[in-house]
């Protein structure tokens, strides 16, 4: 008998500009004109968030049909989207504000300036809210704040800063600003409630959303009700099916987790202490971002070292029979690809070394992403922006 899929939604951060890849800050005015979109303070990204569903084929018209509307908009502006999760052509020496009057923005800009400009995508997995299953979601929590790093590996994107390239493949995750700097492993329920208050108190957090780590707890009343966990680490991913894979590979992890917790719950089975495993956690988040797939990561279980595209292969194998069953072999498969030919920032980082400039780079990604929505549109039966009609599912 199958395990139900769990829920899960997306929230995207975008860049916009110029198809050879200038950075044009629009989004107040196209969260004005466009339902659905919302402004960041910097308004050179907007965001958009995909309502909860489980299927991965409705998911994928989800994270579509926003982002067409969105490009018809721009294309009469004489503007597009763009890839990447950092200014990678500038400016990044100046604060664009989208609202100057909003206190929090001015208070954001004060804080951090435009180290909080980047664009990522955020994945929201559903578990259950019922206090009895509460110790699931932080069991979960636990394990995607240990592997946390896989997903950042997989997803790096953002090489590039102000027209040169930075030394490392998440230059987003290096420079964004962990609040509080020293997050702990939660080891249930009431250690967050409690330690959120005591963040709240001190300062170190403005409002209960100020938990900027890779992996927190989610819910419509935070820090009380929580009914899914939120993976903040992944650099903006603009193939839909990579996201859709990423995605995949974390749920059958958390799938694992709910069928065997004492094997897959770092509390329960790791040699190392929660505050080993905090800070374990935290140094392989920033040697991910460094090199990504070649970084070498130490594993949550003895602290062994281990590269992360050996540890992700490791997982895919073991990972087979369950995504069989659960109907995920076809949406887990281009991790394969991105495995055996690197994520965006290691093919921009090639592309570099042979000769091509960043210009190059980004705007051949800038027409690669447009031809893929619309073949994408076109299979998933998408076929204008105002609605949607049944089709063949490119995830099988």
């Amino acid at each position: 008998m199958s395990s139900p899929l769990l829920l899960k939604g997306f929230e995207v951060e975008l860049y916009t500009g110029r198809a050879d890849g200038t950075v044009v800050g629009c989004s107040a005015e196209a969260a004005a004109a466009l339902e659905g979109f919302v402004t960041e303070p910097d308004h050179r990204n907007l965001e958009y968030i995909t309502p909860p569903d489980a299927s991965y084929t409705r998911q994928l018209q989800l994270l579509l049909e926003p982002r067409q509307r969105l490009r018809h908009w721009l294309a009469s502006r004489q503007l597009t989207l763009l890839p990447g999760s950092t200014l990678s052509l500038g400016d990044s020496h100046r604060f664009e504000r989208s609202d100057p009057n909003n206190l929090y923005h001015g208070y954001i800009e004060t804080t951090y300036g435009t180290k909080v400009v980047t664009a990522s995508v955020h994945i929201n997995l559903g578990l259950s809210s019922a206090p009895e299953q509460m110790d699931s979601l932080f069991a979960g929590l636990r394990l995607m704040r240990c592997e946390a790093a896989l997903l950042l590996a997989l997803s790096a994107s953002s090489p590039f800063l102000d027209g040169a390239a930075t030394g490392a493949h998440s230059q987003r995750w290096l420079q964004f600003p962990l609040t509080p700097a020293d997050v702990p492993l939660f080891v249930d329920h009431q250690h967050y409630i409690r330690w959120m208050g005591q963040q709240l108190e001190l300062g170190t957090m403005q409002n209960v959303r100020h938990l900027w780590t890779s992996v927190r707890p989610n819910g419509d009343n935070r820090p009380h009700d929580l009914n899914r966990l939120e993976i903040r680490i992944c650099d903006l991913v603009t193939d839909p099916l990579v996201l859709l894979a990423i995605t995949a590979y974390a749920e059958l992890r958390l799938q694992q987790l709910l069928r065997d917790p004492k094997r897959n719950d770092p509390l329960q089975t790791s040699r190392l202490s929660p505050a080993k495993l905090a800070k374990l956690a935290d140094a392989n988040d920033r040697a991910a971002a460094r090199s990504s797939l070649e970084a070498t990561l130490h594993h949550w279980r003895d602290g062994a070292p281990v590269t992360a595209r050996h540890w992700l292969r490791e997982h895919l194998a073991e990972l087979t029979p369950l995504a069989d069953e659960l109907g995920l072999s076809a949406v887990l498969a281009p991790l394969q690809n991105v495995l055996d030919n690197g994520n965006q920032a290691m093919r921009w980082l090639a592309g570099l070394e042979a000769g091509l400039s960043i210009e190059e780079l980004l705007s051949r990604e800038i027409q690669a992403m447009a031809d893929q929505e619309t073949a994408l549109q076109e299979a998933t039966g998408l076929l204008d922006a105002t609605g949607t009609v049944g089709g063949p599912s490119p995830l099988g």
